[in-house]
């Protein structure tokens, strides 16, 4: 079952989870799990006598998204900030409006981190390419030759070669 992106059956609803379940279906860990509870982010039910954890389904749901704003790139404070928002405020018009402006101030950044991440991953394939000629490399004098080998010379590798190759 991905649960991912489904909504969820009744059944789902009134279902309960291990900790293993937990960390499988949200393709975390059990130490994750395990630490995502201990910072109150999500919740089990209450143990007896030494019994494993359970959770409810709902909170499957909360862990993938907590996990995905984590792989996103925000902190574990920005994270229960955006969690707490919306209980911290005085009514619906003030809660609206600090999740909106805190929502947009978090999406300038991941647009910004995306940027960056296309801009390298460009790099790093133009990389790749050009390695392929350094397979076929015989020069005795390698790799003290390679930095000045005009073979690998390829303005979309310039900064990534330089520092990873030619140095």
């Amino acid at each position: 079952m991905d649960c991912k992106d489904g909504g969820g059956s009744k059944a789902d609803a009134e279902r309960w989870l291990t900790t293993g379940e937990m960390a499988r279906l949200s393709r975390t860990t059990l130490r994750t799990v395990r630490f995502y509870e201990a910072e109150g982010l999500i919740a089990s039910r209450a143990r007896e006598d030494g019994s494993h954890r359970q959770f409810p389904f709902e909170e499957l749901r909360k862990l993938q998204m907590i996990s995905d704003l984590r792989e996103a790139g925000l902190s574990l404070q920005e994270v229960k900030t955006l969690l707490a928002l919306k209980g911290s405020c005085a009514n619906a018009q003030q809660a609206a409006g600090e999740m909106s402006s805190t929502l947009c101030m978090q999406l300038s950044e991941l647009e910004r981190r995306i940027e960056t991440l296309q801009r390298v991953r460009g790099e790093l394939a133009a990389m790749v390419d050009m390695l392929r000629v350094c397979r076929e490399c015989t020069h005795p004098e390698f790799p003290r030759r390679c930095r000045d080998c005009h073979l690998t010379d390829h303005a979309a590798t310039d900064r990534t070669a330089r520092l990873l190759w030619k140095n």
